[in-house]
């Protein structure tokens, strides 16, 4: 008698607020941990949930716009499990003619062959992209780039960590990084270091290639930041990107490092990978 009561209350409370009971239903199942973007590409489910942001506690070597640590609390979403392929990318161009990544100030550094690319350039990360490039792709596959702060969660989830596999010094077998370029090997095939994933399961979220987030720029942003979902400046003249790449040194790999970066350069460290929301 009693559980009946609850269900007609609920149901009642439902009829008030425009819902159908199939659709209050759907809202309180539970979110697949992975599902599969409209490209193919597999994404993972960062909860929603409160983590601290910036230079961790008792770490000295954060620069300046990495302070102050600050809780911000971020809504459910997914992130792609992989930095953006140039196979992935070869069907983006192809689809929209959109143009061809390239590398104008050191054209040395291209890795393709006017519209096609080696086989073994195709589970590699995307270069040579600035931007709207890669703002372009994730709209084209029916997502968006990560805000700033929803990439450092997907990084490190809760954790206070340095790295995104807590805060062992990293070595070879958790990022491709320190390396001097050699061509397409210079990169590696995404997915590849199992022990440097993060706790949700994203890959190469340090090392391999820089990666764009949606947000600008801003060095006194975290001073002013909301704390629930911050959806960054509104207004700048450059971009930042995230995670280091295959150039950068143990102090650059850090969760917490941000660069600014021009949004119209195009090179051969820096790439991206989408997020889309939850719900």
């Amino acid at each position: 008698m009693v559980a009946r009561s609850v269900l007609a209350i609920v149901v009642a409370l439902i009829g008030l607020n425009g819902l159908s009971l199939h659709a209050f239903a759907a809202q309180q199942a539970a979110l697949p941990k992975e599902i599969t973007g409209k490209d193919g590409a597999p994404l993972v489910l960062i909860p929603a949930g409160s983590y601290p942001m910036g230079v961790p506690t008792g770490d000295r070597d954060g620069g300046r716009d990495e302070y102050p640590r600050h809780v911000i609390e971020i809504t459910d979403f997914y992130i792609d499990k992989y930095e953006v392929t140039n196979g992935r990318y070869l069907e983006f161009v192809k689809a929209t003619n959109h143009r061809v990544p390239q590398n104008p100030k050191n054209p040395t550094r291209n890795l393709w062959e006017g519209i096609g690319i080696p086989a073994s350039l195709a589970d590699r990360p995307v270069i040579n992209v600035d931007w709207a490039d890669a703002d372009a792709y994730c709209k084209w596959a029916g997502r968006r780039l990560p805000r700033e702060a929803e990439w450092e969660k997907a990084a490190k989830g809760n954790n206070d960590w340095r790295f995104p596999w807590g805060n062992v010094e990293p070595t070879d077998k958790h990022l491709n990084f320190n390396q001097k370029w050699i061509g397409e090997k210079t990169l590696m095939p995404v997915g590849s270091y199992e022990s440097g994933k993060s706790p949700y399961g994203a890959y190469d979220m340090a090392g391999n290639v820089w990666e764009w987030v949606n947000d600008w720029y801003d060095a006194k942003y975290y001073e002013k930041s909301p704390d629930k979902n911050p959806p960054g400046p509104a207004s700048g003249e450059k971009r930042v990107i995230r995670g280091a790449g295959w150039q950068n040194e143990t102090p650059t790999v850090r969760i917490f490092t941000r660069v600014d970066s021009d949004p119209t350069i195009r090179n051969e460290s820096t790439g991206f990978r989408c997020a889309m929301d939850a719900r």
